[in-house]
């Protein structure tokens, strides 16, 4: 089987332990979008959006049985002077502008929430710390709505930070104006037993930059749907991606770039590394370059690093073109298992075994770790994958 850490652009890898890249998933859902639960069917599996997912562990989030109970989670915001967070109503005009649900849970988010919260950066505002929004599970089953928005060339760094347990369903619009640059960090640090669904729409305006930088570890099932579209020429998009699966834990990240405007951009660099008996990754990657969007260039990567016996792998990239009239575009997926020769070559020069592992997993995610910009969500990363490789040596 072919390493992931060194397999060349380009190259599919298959095997006992992983499922190979494919190319027969449609890009567009198979229903269309809607804030309406009912225009949803109840999925069962065997639709192609829903095969990969455990519909039993998402503990009714799918079918509507999933009712908000207990306490939920505790949304608190950090958020530097000059930025406002409000509380707003399902009716409030600035929800629902970046996008619509494009499954059953996201509908049933948008449906259910109470108040949505609303965090906006003033126009031309640059921001010196980082808006900080955490999500605390405590216990319950909750449905939430996030918006961020940056007013015309407005700079900022967003932290999403989830942890705690909860039955957790929510969706989150980031509304980039006129050259704003914004940077979001989501990190997945659920207990065990959670459950997280939840779609993230960014609608980029003229000239502007959105990156995101999406971090899973913790939960039982997360199941996240990023999804970018363009509102005017010369946006640019950075999808970025990292997350450690563990033994029984099922991690599915589904991503839509859809190229609906002329002359902009997106790339997309998702790895994950994965140890354990049933622990199961899934990543889809699809692109759509739409027949106006003249001058596109995109790619899109998806690396895997299978570090034991028992894991599974599911990489789909798709690219969907419907003009020629492009700069590039292109898409890769790479599986493979840990590489014993770098391993040796290390423990060769008397780095213990466990050492060893550390530094080239570390390696695997550095070029990942270092698009997050933010110091202390880049050293508690690093100590959780070191923590992550301490309990598989246990």
């Amino acid at each position: 089987m072919a390493d992931a850490q060194n397999a060349p652009v380009g190259s599919t890898t298959a095997g006992s332990i992983a499922v190979a890249a494919e190319s027969t998933v449609a890009t567009r859902m198979s229903a269309p979008p809607s804030f309406d639960v009912a225009d949803f069917p109840v999925p069962h599996g065997r639709e192609e959006e829903w095969r990969f997912t455990p519909l039993e562990r998402l503990r009714g989030l799918h079918d509507g049985t999933a009712t908000a109970s207990g306490d939920g989670v505790k949304v608190t915001v950090d958020a530097p002077e000059g930025v406002t967070v409000e509380s707003a109503g399902r009716d409030d005009a600035r929800l629902g502008r970046a996008g619509k649900p494009v499954d059953r849970v996201a509908a049933q988010a948008y449906s259910a929430f109470e108040q949505a919260t609303v965090v906006t950066v003033p126009k031309e505002s640059v921001l010196g710390e980082p808006v900080r929004i955490s999500v605390a599970g405590q216990g319950g089953t909750c449905y939430a709505h996030t918006v961020v928005e940056l007013g015309a060339f407005a700079e900022a760094v967003v932290v999403m930070d989830h942890s705690g347990d909860a039955v957790y369903a929510g969706n989150v619009e980031f509304v980039l104006g006129d050259g704003a640059k914004l940077t979001v960090v989501s990190v997945q640090d659920w207990d065990d037993k959670a459950v997280h669904a939840g779609q993230h729409n960014a609608l980029v305006g003229r000239d502007a930059t959105f990156k995101s930088v999406v971090v899973t570890f913790g939960g039982d099932v997360v199941r996240l749907h990023p999804r970018v579209e363009y509102a005017a020429p010369g946006g640019e998009a950075e999808l970025f991606g990292l997350y450690f699966t563990d033994q029984g834990q099922h991690q599915e990240h589904r991503l839509f770039v859809d190229h609906n405007i002329p002359h902009c951009k997106s790339n997309v660099v998702y790895k994950g590394a994965l140890q354990g008996e049933q622990a199961h990754a899934v990543w889809i990657g699809d692109v759509l370059i739409e027949a106006a969007a003249e001058g596109t260039d995109t790619y899109e990567m998806n690396r895997n690093l299978v570090l034991t016996d028992g894991a599974r792998v599911d990489s789909v990239p798709n690219l969907e073109i419907e003009t020629g009239e492009i700069v590039g575009a292109g898409h890769a997926s790479a599986t493979g298992r840990f590489d014993d020769e770098q391993l040796f070559y290390l423990m060769a020069r008397g780095i213990p075994e466990y050492e060893a592992r550390r530094l080239v997993v570390r390696g695997f995610f550095a070029e990942l770790v270092q698009q997050i910009g933010v110091a202390d969500i880049e050293e508690r990363l690093l100590a959780k994958i070191d923590e992550e490789l301490e309990a598989a040596v246990a």
